[in-house]
């Protein structure tokens, strides 16, 4: 029985990891190295992320520095970027890329502070969704007779704690990523 309640438990747990995975790549007004996670760059036909082609660094609070493995990849890096939904203009010197974010807008804050509010629902919809096949589960164990009706409705509480400790958690990272993308 436990060991079923701790899959459910690290179902959830692996919800907090993407939603938090999520928020590492909405930029708030500073350079995160993050933000460039999803990005693939033509590696002689195979498509790889950045980070294997290139070393990134973090030289001031709104600019990162893309120094390639191999200067050929230059205009490669530089054509992700350009194709990829950031909205930066990358900048090259032929041996590196510079990116350089500008000052968030009050419009731009806002639409972020929605858009992570957003993925925190998603998150909670996860984190419900596996309550449900949780509780589902139960049902079927009280079906089956493999637990009594006290045994059922005690499974059924621990799943609701532990639902409303993912929950919590969710808001608390909302809360945290909006808070820094409001603070100017």
């Amino acid at each position: 029985m436990d060991e079923k309640l701790t899959q459910f438990s690290d179902k959830m747990d692996k919800t907090i990891d993407s939603l938090c995975a999520e928020f590492a790549g909405i930029r708030a007004g500073r350079a995160n190295p993050h933000l460039l996670d999803g990005i693939k760059v033509d590696y002689y036909g195979t498509p790889s992320p950045l980070q294997q082609v290139a070393n990134i660094s973090v030289p001031e609070a709104r600019s990162l520095l893309i120094q390639p493995w191999e200067p050929a990849m230059v205009k490669e890096i530089e054509k992700a970027i350009l194709a990829s939904d950031l909205g930066l203009t990358p900048s090259n010197d032929g041996k590196a890329v510079r990116l350089v974010f500008p000052e968030l807008t009050e419009e731009r804050r806002a639409e972020l502070a929605k858009d992570v509010k957003k993925k925190g629902e998603n998150a909670k919809v996860a984190v419900r969704n596996i309550r449900r096949d949780a509780n589902d589960w139960v049902k079927k164990q009280q079906k089956a007779n493999e637990v009594s009706e006290d045994e059922a409705k005690s499974l059924e509480d621990e799943v609701q704690k532990l639902t409303d400790k993912f929950i919590a958690e969710v808001d608390k990272q909302v809360e945290a990523k909006t808070k820094e993308i409001t603070t100017v």
